[in-house]
C-alpha cells in the first residue's frame, strides 16, 4: 500500500458542459500537483488537437440548443442522438461489436491526436483516471505505460466507452453502479477490468467516514420536507437507525424550504427557470420558499436569469430569497454548488451525473432528459427511489407544496441516501492505490 502522501495520480478531464469536470473535482487531491488535466486546453495544446476538440464541443452544444427549438428541435436531437445510442440491455447478448462512432474516435487518435498530451503525461510514472473514454484510448494507443483507469459518469453507457477490443486492452473500468457493471461486460470487458466504486461525491458534503456533514444536513432536509410529520410518524426508528438515535422527530428547521434549479454545462432548459419564477412568485415574496438558479460558469445562463427576474418582478428578492448561482470559473461554481448543496432540500435538473447526487439525501426533480445516457439515468434513479420526474412547471405552485406536504419528497430524500453510494472517492483510491478488487459494499440494489 503506498502512502497516502504518495497517493497521486493523473487526473486528466475535459471541459466540455459540467458533467467530466464534476467528477474529476472530488478527486483533485490525489491529482498530480494537486490540479486537474484538461485535455481540451491543457497549457502547449497543439493547434490540431485543440481544433478536433474545439469541433467537438461545439458540434455537441449546438446539438443539444436543438430542445430550445419548438415542434421540431426534440426531432433534430433524436437523429443527432442515433449516433450515441444505448441499446435495449435485454436480452442479454454480445455486444462487443464496435459502434461507427467508436470506429470513427479511433480513426482520429490513430492520426496521433492526443498523443501530444500522453507524451506529456509519460513525465511522471503515476497512474492515469480520466472520466472521458477518448483520453483513455489515447493513452492506450500512444504507449503510456502505468494503469489506465476510466471512471464513469452515467447510470448506463453506449459501445463507445470500451476500446476496439475489449479482450485485449489494458484499460480499466471504475463503475458507478452495478448496471454499469454489468453492462460492460456485455461490452467485452473481462471481469477483473470492472471495479463497482460508486460515483465521486464532493467530500466536503460528506463529512469522513461516518458522514457526519451528510446526516446532520439531511435531517434538517427531513423536517422541511415532511411539514406534516407524516413521513417521520411512520419511519422514525428508520431515521433513528440510520441518522442517530439522537435526533429529534419535533426539531424545528434552521433553514427556509429552498429550491435549487440547475442547468446542464450547455445551457439547455435555462427557458424552465421562467415559468418557476412565474409559478412561485407568490411564494417568493411571501418568504415561503428560497429559490437558487443555478447558471454555474455561463455568463449568458446568468444574463438570462437576471433578465427573468427582473421581468417576472422579482427584483427585490434577490439576495434575500432568490439567488443566481455564477462564477466564471468552473471548479470555483463546483464549490460554490456543492455548498449550496447542503442548504438545498429539493435539486430539480435534468439526469445528468447530478442523479449520484441522490445518494446526499436529496430528492431531485427531473427535468426532460437530453441524450440517451440521460433517459438511463432517469431510469436508474426512479428506481433507487431519489428522483421523480416534474410536472408542468406552469403549476409548480400547486404540485411542489403538494409533495412537501404528502411527506413524498422526504421519503425520497432518505432513499437516495440509503440506495446511493456516498463512497466513490475512498473506493477509487481503493482500487488504484491499494489494489483492492471489490472496493464496494454489495448492499445497494442498484
Amino acid at each position: 500500500m503506498k502512502n497516502k502522501k504518495q497517493q497521486q495520480a493523473w487526473v486528466v478531464t475535459v471541459d466540455m458542459g459540467y458533467g467530466h469536470l464534476r467528477a474529476s473535482y472530488p478527486l483533485i487531491d490525489i491529482a498530480s500537483s494537486e490540479r486537474l488535466v484538461i485535455a481540451n486546453r491543457y497549457q502547449g495544446i497543439n493547434r490540431k488537437d485543440r481544433e478536433i476538440w474545439y469541433s467537438s464541443r461545439k458540434a455537441y452544444e449546438f446539438f443539444s440548443r436543438f430542445n430550445n427549438i419548438p415542434l421540431i428541435g426534440r426531432k433534430l436531437f433524436d437523429i443527432f442522438d442515433k449516433f450515441q445510442s444505448i441499446k435495449e440491455f435485454y436480452p442479454k447478448r454480445d455486444l462487443s461489436k464496435p459502434s461507427l462512432q467508436l470506429k470513427q474516435t479511433y480513426r482520429l487518435v490513430k492520426k496521433g491526436w492526443g498523443k501530444h498530451l500522453v507524451e506529456y503525461l509519460k513525465k511522471k510514472d503515476i497512474p492515469l483516471i480520466t472520466p472521458f473514454f477518448t483520453i483513455a484510448y489515447f493513452a492506450e494507443a500512444h504507449g503510456f505505460k502505468n494503469d489506465i483507469y476510466l471512471l464513469i459518469c452515467d447510470a448506463d453507457i453506449s459501445r463507445a466507452w470500451v476500446s476496439l477490443d475489449p479482450k485485449k486492452s489494458k484499460i480499466k473500468y471504475l463503475a458507478p453502479c452495478h448496471r454499469v457493471v454489468e453492462r460492460l461486460k456485455l461490452y467485452g470487458v473481462p471481469k477483473e477490468n470492472i471495479f463497482l466504486t460508486g460515483f465521486p461525491l464532493p467530500q466536503e458534503n460528506l463529512g469522513g467516514a461516518r458522514l457526519s456533514i451528510l446526516k446532520k444536513d439531511l435531517m434538517e432536509r427531513i423536517i422541511n420536507l415532511d411539514p406534516e410529520h407524516h413521513y417521520r410518524t411512520k419511519y422514525s426508528e428508520t431515521i433513528k437507525q440510520f441518522l442517530g438515535k439522537d435526533v429529534r422527530m419535533d426539531a424545528e428547521h434552521t433553514h427556509p424550504l429552498t429550491l435549487t434549479f440547475a442547468v446542464g454545462g450547455a445551457g439547455a432548459q435555462k427557458n424552465l427557470a421562467r415559468q418557476i419564477l412565474v409559478s412561485l412568485k407568490d411564494k417568493l415574496q411571501k418568504n415561503e420558499i428560497n429559490l437558487n438558479l443555478v447558471a454555474g460558469s455561463r455568463n449568458d445562463v446568468y444574463c438570462y436569469f437576471h433578465k427573468i427576474i427582473c421581468q417576472t418582478g422579482l427584483r427585490n428578492r434577490i439576495d434575500k430569497n432568490l439567488k443566481i448561482i455564477f462564477t466564471v470559473d468552473k471548479i470555483d461554481y463546483f464549490k460554490i454548488f456543492n455548498e449550496a448543496l447542503r442548504k438545498t432540500d429539493i435539486l430539480w435538473t435534468k439526469p445528468s451525473e447530478l442523479s449520484f447526487y441522490t445518494a446526499l439525501g436529496i430528492p431531485i426533480i427531473m427535468a426532460p432528459t437530453i441524450g440517451s445516457q440521460e433517459k438511463y439515468n432517469k431510469y436508474w434513479l426512479t428506481k433507487v427511489g431519489g428522483g421523480m420526474v416534474q410536472e408542468d412547471p406552469r403549476y409548480t405552485h400547486d404540485w411542489l407544496f403538494d409533495w412537501v406536504n404528502s411527506g413524498w419528497l422526504a421519503e425520497a430524500a432518505m432513499s437516495g441516501f440509503l440506495d446511493g453510494r456516498q463512497f466513490g472517492v475512498d473506493n477509487i483510491k481503493k482500487v488504484v492505490f491499494e489494489g483492492v478488487k471489490e472496493p464496494a459494499g454489495n448492499y445497494q440494489l442498484l
